[in-house]
């Protein structure tokens, strides 16, 4: 292999790491606006359904640490009502 041919594969390997580098950016990217977004739709429902957009971020806190050991203690009760909520929606 001569010099010419290998300075040809490694300018083709700094292309190609560059091309991975630009790639994993973008995956990384569309990751994180996702994310953004399940979070403002979820935030958007607390407030929508607990009606307490005037709360301070450690009561809003609190009130889920709440909700989450009720949900805990009783998760044959959510698992029934949330079938029922989704079958509702159905029909």
């Amino acid at each position: 292999m001569s010099n010419e041919e290998l300075q040809k594969m490694k300018d083709r390997i700094k292309v190609l790491e560059q091309k991975k580098r630009v790639l994993e950016h973008k995956v990384s990217n569309e990751a994180r606006k996702e994310r953004t977004r399940r979070l403002i739709q979820k935030g958007a429902l607390l407030e929508k359904y607990l009606e307490e957009e005037s709360m301070s971020l450690k009561d809003t806190e609190n009130l889920l640490k709440v909700l989450a050991n009720f949900k805990n203690k009783n998760k044959e009760y959510v698992i029934r009502q949330i079938k029922s909520l989704v079958e509702e929606e159905v029909h």
